[in-house]
């Protein structure tokens, strides 16, 4: 065989022993056994139950409005002479402060003319009580020891004719005093000017408003409520019971601002169209300066927080905890059970279970996509508790469930420690 043939059948065997060797190798390789795994089931994060006392916050908004709001309306006419700084367009004044004054020299006559008056009515009477004695004495002596056959021989008709003259002019003279004190025009409280229509020189009439002005002293915040959170806290049904006591929130410049108040009544009625009760809360002092606070003006519209009464012996879970209607779900030993619970309240954030829990259960707060009751499950643990974002390996504080005000960030509860053990 030549060189050359011999360069082109080598290839040719060596490759075709290779594959031969293969085969033979595959051919006598034993598979491995089959082993089937049990599926772990989904990592769900699981907070302990625990009972406690809870005091109940019952929310709403409401808008504020002036306790006291008065139009000033002059009881005399004339030309007005003084106007205060203090009338002005959010302009303040202390209770009896003199706002504006009409021209008194009309009103200063008329009490001098009453007192004319007053002094000729006296004069009468002296006269006709001079006249009278008289008579009497003329009686006596025609008729001695005998009374009057009428009162009209002694004149008395006469003399109590001129006592009622006099009483009426001293009438008409307190109407003229009256009248002059009206042309000096306040109010006997405490207050801001809201608008007014009033200046110098100006000829004003009775009847018509120059002036509206709040009470600032006091402001109320109307609070419309469902009827079923009335019984929450009690709403005071005679003037001067204290009521619960309520906070009152509002924004201003980027800034969350509070006042304390308290519940004073109730209105009488419903509102006609949404069946809702307005409750009122009383503010004192809403325009008094604290620190940097805004005064609390009519019109704004706030957030109202009312304390009311506790629930006592309540299981806290966050809202997200109840399952169609009134269920939960519990991690039981590696497995998810589905219990029905009595919900005593909901709020925004929270549930306050009342029964069918037990001291202890661990409730699963994850979201599921489909559920059944036995499913295999596994609780987390080293990650973070739902409610306070605290790395633990022990169940979180119950107390934590009412002591947060918002809910944590979506980042806090991926993972959860919950029970101790590891993943499994």
């Amino acid at each position: 065989m030549s060189s050359k043939t011999l360069k082109l059948v080598l290839p040719v065997v060596v490759l075709l022993a290779g594959v031969a060797g293969a085969m033979l190798l595959a051919s006598s390789r034993k598979a491995p056994p089959r082993v089937e795994r049990a599926a772990p089931g989904p990592l769900v994060e699981v907070l302990a139950a625990g009972r406690t006392d809870v005091p109940i916050v019952v929310e709403g908004h409401g808008e504020v409005v002036a306790k006291v709001a008065v139009e000033m309306v002059p009881q005399v006419a004339g030309r007005v002479v003084t106007v205060s700084p203090s009338m002005v367009a959010g302009g303040f004044f202390k209770a009896d402060q003199i706002l504006f004054v009409i021209e008194p020299r009309d009103y200063e006559l008329g009490v001098e003319r009453a007192l004319a008056a007053v002094a000729r009515a006296e004069v009468q009477l002296e006269r006709e009580q001079a006249e009278a004695e008289v008579a009497r004495e003329e009686w006596e002596e025609l008729h001695p020891g005998e009374a009057p056959s009428s009162g009209l021989v002694v004149r008395e008709p006469q003399v109590r004719q001129a006592q009622a003259e006099v009483e009426a002019a001293k009438a008409d003279l307190s109407v003229a005093r009256l009248n002059l004190e009206r042309t000096r025009v306040s109010v006997p409280f405490d207050g801001v000017v809201v608008s007014e229509s009033v200046d110098l020189g100006q000829f004003v009439t009775t009847g018509r408003a120059l002036a509206t002005v709040y009470g600032t002293d006091t402001v109320e915040v109307r609070v419309p409520l469902e009827s079923k959170e009335l019984a929450w806290f009690t709403v005071p049904t005679r003037s001067g019971d204290r009521g619960p006591r309520a906070e009152v929130s509002s924004s201003f410049g980027g800034q969350r601002h509070t006042w304390e108040g308290r519940v004073v009544r109730m209105e009488a009625q419903l509102d006609a169209t949404s069946r809702m009760a307005h409750v009122v809360i009383e503010v004192r002092r809403p325009f008094n300066p604290q620190g940097d606070r805004p005064p609390l003006m009519p019109n704004t519209f706030v957030d109202v927080r009312i304390f009311g009464r506790s629930l006592d012996g309540v299981v806290p879970l966050p809202r997200h905890a109840l399952r169609d209607g009134e269920r939960v779900w519990v991690f039981d030993d590696g497995s998810l059970r589905i219990l029905d619970v009595d919900v005593a309240r909901a709020d925004r954030e929270r549930v306050y279970i009342s029964g069918g829990l037990e001291e202890g259960d661990e409730v699963i707060v994850s979201a599921l996509d489909a559920v059944t009751d036995g499913m295999k499950v596994r609780a987390a643990v080293g990650g973070k508790n739902p409610i306070d974002g605290a790395t633990s390996n022990a169940p979180p504080k119950v107390s934590a469930l009412f002591e947060s005000k918002h809910p944590p960030p979506a980042e806090a509860t991926d993972s959860t420690a919950i029970r101790e053990g590891e993943l499994l």
